[in-house]
C-alpha cells in the first residue's frame, strides 16, 4: 500500500469518527518525513488517538486485536510487525534522541509522553531511597499520637512510621479510612523532628482541583485541632491548600509553569491529596518543581477513577500485589517502631526486591462505614469484582442503599425528590448567605456516567431546571438566579478558578448577582461576565465529583456506553455518598461495570516495579 493510499484510508476513517482530525494531521506530518516506511503514518494516527482515551502509549501487541478499530485500518500494521520499522532519529527512535515517535519495549509513544514517563519513574525512584531520621524521637511520637486501638496492626501508625523514612511516600485508602487524620499526625511528627534539629520546616498543601483543595484545608484544620500538640507544632501545620496549578504558577499561553527544575518550589514537604486525579504530564511537572531536599507525600485512593487526561499515575505507583509486603530491613524497622507483637507483626517479602514498595502504605479499615453499611459493602464488592456480592446487595438492600431500575417512572420519582430538595433550598431567605448555601448543596448530588443524552449531565440538568421553573422558584428566562450552582470547565489562572471548581450565584451587598467560589483567601465573588467556561451543575459526571463527598448521592448508570461503564467509575460514584446512595441502574449495566476494570496503556508501572534495589 502506497503512503497516498494509506493517508486516503486514514482520511476515510477520520470522517467516520474512528480518528480525530488531530490524529490525521499528525499522520500526515509523519508521512512527510517517512516516505519509505509504510505503515508508520497509520501507527502515528493510532498512537495520537490513544491520548484521547487516556492512554500514554500503544502496545504493538494490541494491534492484533482489531475489534476496537476497523480491521482494514490495523491489518496492514499487524502484518508488518515492529522489526519492519527502522529508527531514523527523526520519525522513530528508541528515545535516545528526540523524534516524533518512540518505540520502547514493544510500546509506541509520542516522544513527549515517553519523556514524561521516563523522568517520572526516575524522580520517584531517586526519592524512594530511605532517609536517616531520629528513630528514638519517631518511636516516642508514634506512641503518643497513635494510642493502642483494636486494629492490629494499626495501619495508620504503619503509614506514619513509613512516611518519615522516605522523601517520597504514598498513602492509599478508601473513603473513611482516616487518610487526612493520619497525614496530619505525620506532619506533626515531621515538625517535631525538624524542631529537634533546630529547623523550622516549610510545608505546603495542594490538590488537583479547587474543591479538593478546600476540603483538604478544612480536614487538616479540624484534624490538627483535635490532636494534643504543642502550640509551636500546631502553628507549623498549615491549613491553606492550593490547587496544583496555583502552586506551580500558571503562565498564560503556555503549558509550562513558573516553578520547574530551574526554579523549584520553596518548601521542605509537600502534601498532595486526591492523587488519583493527577495525570502523567502534571506529575512530571510537579516532580520537576520539587527541590532536591523536598519531601513529597501523595494521598489518594488507588481504586478510584484515573485522571481525565493521559496516564494512571497513582494506580501505576500502587501496582503492588493484593497484599503488600515490605523488604526485610523495612519490615524489621516498622515492627520495632510501631511496637508490633509477633501476632500482629508485619511479614517481609524475601522474593520481591523492589525499591518502590517500601514507600507505599495502604489503609484498610473504614471508620465511616459500619460492617452493616450497604454503601461500604457495595463499594467493597465492586472493588473486588465480586459480582455475586453486588447482586446479593441490590436484591435485598440495607437502609442506606436504594435501587431503582432504569425506567422513566423510577427516574421521574427520584428526580422529583431532587427537585423538591432544590425547591426547599431556593425558598430559604437571603440571610443564609452563599457559604451556607454551598454547604447545603453537599446534602444531595446527582452523578452521571455520561455527559450527553437523556441520562447524562446535559439531559438531567435540563429536566431539573425545568422542574424548578414549573414550581415557580426560578424564571425560565433568567440565567443568573440566586442559588444556581455553577461548575467551572476551563482553567483561568488569573482569576484562580480551575476546572471542577463549584460556586453558587448569590447577590452581593449592593444586590448585584455574583458567583461565589471557595478560595484559599476565603469565599470570593465574581461577576458572571468574568467567568471562564462553565455550566449548571445540578448533575455532574462521576469524574467531576472526585475530591467531593455528599450526604446523599443519586447515581445514574445507563445501559448503553459499554466502554465508559467500568469498575472504577462505579466504585468512585458509590464512594461519593456518605449517608445514602440511590442507584439508578439495571442488572446488565451493573454486571458490565463490575466486571470491567479500567485498562490504561503505559509503561510507568513496569519502570517502577521491575527495578531491583
Amino acid at each position: 500500500m502506497s503512503q497516498d493510499t494509506e493517508l486516503a484510508v486514514l482520511t476515510q476513517w477520520q470522517r467516520q469518527g474512528y480518528l480525530r482530525l488531530l490524529d490525521l494531521e499528525f499522520a500526515r506530518l509523519v508521512a512527510d518525513h517517512a516516505r519509505n516506511q509504510h505503515g508508520l503514518p497509520t501507527l502515528a494516527a493510532l498512537v495520537s488517538h490513544q491520548l484521547s482515551a487516556g492512554n500514554v502509549c500503544l502496545p504493538l501487541a494490541y494491534l492484533k486485536e482489531s475489534s476496537h478499530w476497523p480491521a482494514e485500518l490495523v491489518a496492514p500494521l499487524s502484518a508488518l510487525g515492529e522489526k519492519v520499522w527502522q529508527p531514523d532519529g527523526v520519525v522513530l527512535s528508541d528515545g535516545s534522541q528526540p523524534s516524533l515517535l518512540v518505540l520502547d519495549e514493544g510500546r509506541v509513544y509520542l516522544y513527549r509522553y515517553w519523556h514524561y514517563e521516563v523522568e517520572v519513574s526516575k524522580a520517584i525512584l531517586q526519592r524512594a531511597q530511605p532517609l536517616a531520621c531520629d528513630m528514638g524521637l519517631l518511636q516516642k511520637g508514634l506512641g503518643e499520637l497513635f494510642p493502642a486501638g483494636d486494629e492490629t496492626p494499626d495501619w495508620q501508625k504503619v503509614a506514619a512510621g513509613l512516611s518519615l523514612q522516605h522523601a517520597f511516600t504514598v498513602i492509599s485508602g478508601g473513603p473513611g479510612t482516616g487518610k487526612t487524620t493520619t497525614v496530619t499526625k505525620i506532619l506533626a511528627l515531621y515538625i517535631q523532628q525538624q524542631l529537634a534539629a533546630g529547623l523550622s520546616p516549610q510545608i505546603r498543601l495542594a490538590a488537583p482541583t479547587g474543591k479538593a483543595a478546600a476540603r483538604l484545608s478544612d480536614s487538616i484544620a479540624r484534624a490538627k485541632n483535635a490532636l494534643h500538640l504543642s502550640e509551636q507544632v500546631r502553628a507549623l501545620i498549615p491549613e491553606d491548600a492550593s490547587t496544583l496549578h496555583r502552586l506551580l504558577g500558571v503562565q498564560q499561553g503556555t503549558i509550562e509553569f513558573k516553578h520547574n527544575r530551574h526554579n523549584p518550589l520553596a518548601l521542605d514537604l509537600l502534601l498532595v491529596d486526591e492523587a488519583s486525579m493527577i495525570d502523567l504530564p502534571m506529575m512530571y511537572r510537579l516532580l520537576q518543581a520539587m527541590p532536591p531536599q523536598g519531601r513529597l507525600i501523595l494521598l489518594g485512593d488507588r481504586d478510584q477513577l484515573a485522571s481525565v487526561e493521559a496516564g494512571s499515575v497513582l494506580g501505576d505507583i500502587c501496582a503492588w500485589p493484593q497484599t503488600l509486603a515490605y523488604s526485610s530491613a523495612q519490615t524489621d524497622l516498622l515492627n520495632r517502631l510501631c511496637r508490633l507483637e509477633p501476632g500482629s507483626a508485619l511479614q517481609a517479602d524475601e522474593k520481591n526486591n523492589v525499591l518502590i514498595r517500601d514507600c507505599l502504605s495502604l489503609l484498610w479499615k473504614s471508620y465511616r462505614f459500619s460492617a452493616g453499611s450497604g454503601i461500604g459493602r457495595l463499594a467493597q464488592a465492586v472493588n473486588l469484582g465480586d459480582l455475586e456480592g453486588v447482586l446479593e446487595l441490590i436484591s435485598d438492600p440495607p437502609e442506606d442503599l436504594t435501587l431503582a431500575t432504569l425506567g422513566e417512572q423510577q427516574l421521574s420519582q427520584l428526580l422529583e425528590r431532587v427537585i423538591e430538595f432544590h425547591v426547599h433550598l431556593l425558598s430559604d431567605d437571603l440571610s443564609t448567605g452563599p457559604e451556607v448555601f454551598l454547604d447545603r448543596l453537599e446534602q444531595l448530588q446527582v452523578l452521571c456516567a455520561l455527559r450527553e443524552g437523556p441520562l447524562g449531565v446535559s439531559g438531567l440538568n435540563q429536566r431539573i431546571r425545568e422542574g424548578l421553573v414549573s414550581r415557580g422558584v426560578i424564571r425560565g428566562d433568567h440565567l443568573w438566579y440566586r442559588g444556581r450552582p455553577v461548575m467551572i470547565t476551563r482553567n483561568d489562572a488569573r482569576l484562580g478558578l480551575y476546572n471542577g471548581d463549584i460556586g453558587v450565584v448569590w447577590p452581593d451587598a449592593e444586590g448585584n448577582s455574583k458567583v461565589w467560589f471557595p478560595q484559599a483567601q476565603g469565599l470570593t465573588g465574581f461577576l458572571p461576565s468574568r467567568l471562564p467556561e462553565h455550566e449548571t451543575v445540578y448533575a455532574m459526571t462521576v469524574h467531576k465529583s472526585q475530591g467531593s463527598e455528599f450526604d446523599h448521592v443519586v447515581l445514574v448508570i445507563p445501559a448503553e456506553a459499554p466502554d465508559i461503564l467500568t469498575r472504577e467509575l462505579l466504585y468512585t460514584g458509590i464512594t461519593r455518598a456518605k449517608k445514602q446512595l440511590s442507584l439508578i441502574a439495571n442488572r446488565v449495566s451493573l454486571e458490565r461495570a463490575t466486571s470491567q476494570p479500567v485498562l490504561r496503556w503505559g509503561g510507568l508501572a513496569d519502570r517502577l516495579w521491575n527495578q531491583a534495589e
